[in-house]
Protein backbone atom coordinates (compact mmCIF):
# COMPACT_ATOMS: atom_id res chain seq x y z
CA UNK A 1 0.00 0.00 0.00
CA UNK A 2 1.23 3.46 -0.83
CA UNK A 3 0.17 6.49 1.12
CA UNK A 4 0.28 9.97 -0.30
CA UNK A 5 -0.17 13.24 1.53
CA UNK A 6 -0.40 16.55 -0.27
CA UNK A 7 0.52 14.66 -3.45
CA UNK A 8 3.88 13.60 -1.95
CA UNK A 9 4.41 9.86 -1.50
CA UNK A 10 5.05 8.45 1.98
CA UNK A 11 5.27 4.83 3.09
CA UNK A 12 3.15 5.46 6.20
CA UNK A 13 1.33 8.32 7.86
CA UNK A 14 2.16 9.36 11.38
CA UNK A 15 0.23 11.28 13.96
CA UNK A 16 2.33 12.63 16.79
CA UNK A 17 0.67 12.26 20.16
CA UNK A 18 3.07 13.67 22.77
CA UNK A 19 4.63 10.35 23.81
CA UNK A 20 3.73 7.94 21.01
CA UNK A 21 3.85 7.88 17.26
CA UNK A 22 0.89 6.08 15.71
CA UNK A 23 0.71 4.71 12.18
CA UNK A 24 -2.52 5.66 10.39
CA UNK A 25 -3.85 3.55 7.54
CA UNK A 26 -6.94 2.14 5.89
CA UNK A 27 -7.20 -0.97 3.75
CA UNK A 28 -9.34 -2.10 0.83
CA UNK A 29 -10.10 -5.75 0.16
CA UNK A 30 -9.46 -7.02 -3.35
CA UNK A 31 -13.18 -7.67 -3.95
CA UNK A 32 -14.06 -4.12 -2.79
CA UNK A 33 -11.35 -2.75 -5.10
CA UNK A 34 -12.91 -4.58 -8.05
CA UNK A 35 -16.32 -3.08 -7.23
CA UNK A 36 -14.80 0.41 -6.94
CA UNK A 37 -13.15 -0.03 -10.35
CA UNK A 38 -16.48 -1.16 -11.86
CA UNK A 39 -18.29 1.89 -10.44
CA UNK A 40 -15.59 4.27 -11.68
CA UNK A 41 -15.77 2.73 -15.15
CA UNK A 42 -19.59 3.06 -15.15
CA UNK A 43 -19.16 6.76 -14.27
CA UNK A 44 -16.64 7.15 -17.07
CA UNK A 45 -14.02 8.41 -14.58
CA UNK A 46 -11.55 5.54 -14.08
CA UNK A 47 -8.88 7.87 -12.63
CA UNK A 48 -11.08 9.38 -9.92
CA UNK A 49 -10.83 8.70 -6.18
CA UNK A 50 -13.16 7.16 -3.65
CA UNK A 51 -13.48 9.35 -0.56
CA UNK A 52 -13.99 7.55 2.74
CA UNK A 53 -15.00 9.45 5.82
CA UNK A 54 -17.28 9.83 8.77
CA UNK A 55 -19.85 12.42 9.72
CA UNK A 56 -21.85 13.06 12.84
CA UNK A 57 -25.34 11.61 12.83
CA UNK A 58 -27.22 8.37 12.51
CA UNK A 59 -28.65 6.22 15.27
CA UNK A 60 -25.32 5.67 17.03
CA UNK A 61 -23.47 8.96 16.64
CA UNK A 62 -21.36 8.62 13.48
CA UNK A 63 -22.15 7.55 9.93
CA UNK A 64 -19.78 6.35 7.23
CA UNK A 65 -19.29 8.40 4.07
CA UNK A 66 -18.42 6.98 0.65
CA UNK A 67 -18.36 9.27 -2.36
CA UNK A 68 -16.50 9.58 -5.62
CA UNK A 69 -14.10 12.51 -6.04
CA UNK A 70 -13.15 13.93 -9.41
CA UNK A 71 -11.17 16.92 -8.07
CA UNK A 72 -7.66 16.83 -6.63
CA UNK A 73 -7.41 15.87 -2.94
CA UNK A 74 -7.49 18.68 -0.38
CA UNK A 75 -4.33 19.81 1.41
CA UNK A 76 -4.96 17.80 4.58
CA UNK A 77 -6.21 14.65 2.84
CA UNK A 78 -4.38 11.36 2.91
CA UNK A 79 -4.43 9.34 -0.32
CA UNK A 80 -4.02 5.58 -0.09
CA UNK A 81 -3.35 3.54 -3.19
CA UNK A 82 -4.11 -0.16 -3.08
CA UNK A 83 -5.09 -2.61 -5.82
CA UNK A 84 -4.56 0.23 -8.35
CA UNK A 85 -7.30 2.40 -6.88
CA UNK A 86 -6.99 5.63 -4.90
CA UNK A 87 -8.79 6.16 -1.62
CA UNK A 88 -8.94 9.65 -0.09
CA UNK A 89 -9.50 10.15 3.65
CA UNK A 90 -9.55 13.48 5.47
CA UNK A 91 -7.34 13.85 8.54
CA UNK A 92 -10.20 13.90 11.07
CA UNK A 93 -11.93 10.83 9.64
CA UNK A 94 -8.67 8.91 9.44
CA UNK A 95 -8.40 8.96 13.24
CA UNK A 96 -11.71 7.06 13.47
CA UNK A 97 -11.09 4.86 10.42
CA UNK A 98 -7.52 3.90 11.32
CA UNK A 99 -6.99 0.18 10.76
CA UNK A 100 -10.33 -0.22 8.97
CA UNK A 101 -10.86 -2.37 5.90
CA UNK A 102 -13.41 -1.46 3.26
CA UNK A 103 -14.93 -4.72 2.05
CA UNK A 104 -17.70 -5.79 -0.33
CA UNK A 105 -20.53 -7.87 1.06
CA UNK A 106 -23.01 -9.83 -1.03
CA UNK A 107 -25.78 -11.81 0.63
CA UNK A 108 -29.22 -13.00 -0.42
CA UNK A 109 -30.77 -9.82 0.96
CA UNK A 110 -28.23 -7.11 0.17
CA UNK A 111 -24.95 -6.21 -1.44
CA UNK A 112 -22.68 -3.27 -0.92
CA UNK A 113 -19.60 -1.87 0.75
CA UNK A 114 -19.00 -2.66 4.39
CA UNK A 115 -16.53 -1.17 6.84
CA UNK A 116 -14.68 -3.55 9.14
CA UNK A 117 -13.62 -0.96 11.69
CA UNK A 118 -11.63 -2.08 14.76
CA UNK A 119 -12.47 1.26 16.43
CA UNK A 120 -16.22 0.58 16.47
CA UNK A 121 -17.55 0.02 19.97
CA UNK A 122 -21.11 -0.58 18.80
CA UNK A 123 -23.30 -0.06 15.76
CA UNK A 124 -27.01 0.29 15.14
CA UNK A 125 -29.15 -2.43 13.62
CA UNK A 126 -29.10 -0.85 10.17
CA UNK A 127 -25.30 -1.12 10.07
CA UNK A 128 -24.83 2.43 8.77
CA UNK A 129 -23.94 4.21 12.01
CA UNK A 130 -21.58 3.45 14.87
CA UNK A 131 -19.99 4.68 18.10
CA UNK A 132 -16.30 4.77 19.01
Amino acid sequence: MKLQRNLGVYNTAYMNNMETEKTLQVFVSSIAAEQIKLQLEKRGTPNSYLRLGIKGGGCSGFSYVLQFEDDLPRDKDFVFEEHNIKIVVDKKSLVYLNGSTLDWEKTLLKQGFKFNNPNEKSSCGCGHSFTV
